[in-house]
């Protein structure tokens, strides 16, 4: 609630709740005075844009209990022990993570061997579903020197379905914390925003 006052002078002592009152029939406002002063403070009352609806709060209502339950999943031992092994004996290129809902944890799906490369990771995630994944990235600096950067990325395309967005973007952060030793993060959409030219210049 707003107030505007029309006092003047020493305005420094704590103003007193005099009177509450309802204007004609609308939402509620409350009348103060000044301890020393009959002056009112007047309402500023309030309404709400001409687009505003109830529908549009009882969405946000409905997402935000959706995406609550969410950030509860779980995070297989798998998933752990999988990104330990690419992170200190680099046993994988990359790793793709799953959300499965009835077991409402986060699992392996999918893991790449040393020998594979950015195009065999970027054919291992759906089209039209979202998944996590980390891939081991290497490559040369400015210095000439070789380098690697651990990326992890959220994948989740315009094609897939709302309720799966919704439930992998309020769970991101728990997971990540799950998977110590991440340097880079990506999100995408679609695949030129993961793209080689992105990795190349997200590792520098």
């Amino acid at each position: 609630m707003v107030f505007r006052s029309d006092l003047r002078g020493d305005d420094d002592e704590r103003l007193r709740v005099c009177n509450s009152k309802k204007v004609n029939g609308g939402g509620d406002f409350v009348v103060m005075k000044h301890p020393n002063q009959s002056t009112q403070i007047q309402p500023y009352i309030f309404s709400p844009p001409s687009n505003f609806s109830d529908s549009d709060s009882d969405s946000d209502h409905k997402s935000s209990v959706m995406a609550n339950a969410a950030s509860g999943m779980a995070v297989h031992d798998d998933c752990k022990l999988r990104f330990l092994e690419l992170k200190t004996k680099r046993t994988y290129r990359f790793i793709v993570f799953k959300i499965e809902e009835k077991q409402k944890q986060v699992i392996v799906e999918k893991v790449g061997e040393p020998s594979e490369n950015y195009e065999d990771f970027a054919a291992s995630l759906p089209a039209d579903e979202c998944r996590y994944a980390v891939f081991d990235f290497d490559f040369v600096n400015a210095e000439n020197c070789q380098k690697s950067r651990i990326f992890f990325i959220a994948w989740s395309p315009d094609t897939s379905k709302v309720r799966s967005k919704m439930i992998y973007a309020s769970s991101k952060d728990r997971f990540k914390r799950e998977l110590d030793g991440i340097q880079v993060e990506l999100q995408a959409t679609d695949p030129t925003e993961m793209g080689l030219d992105v990795f190349k210049s997200r590792a520098n």
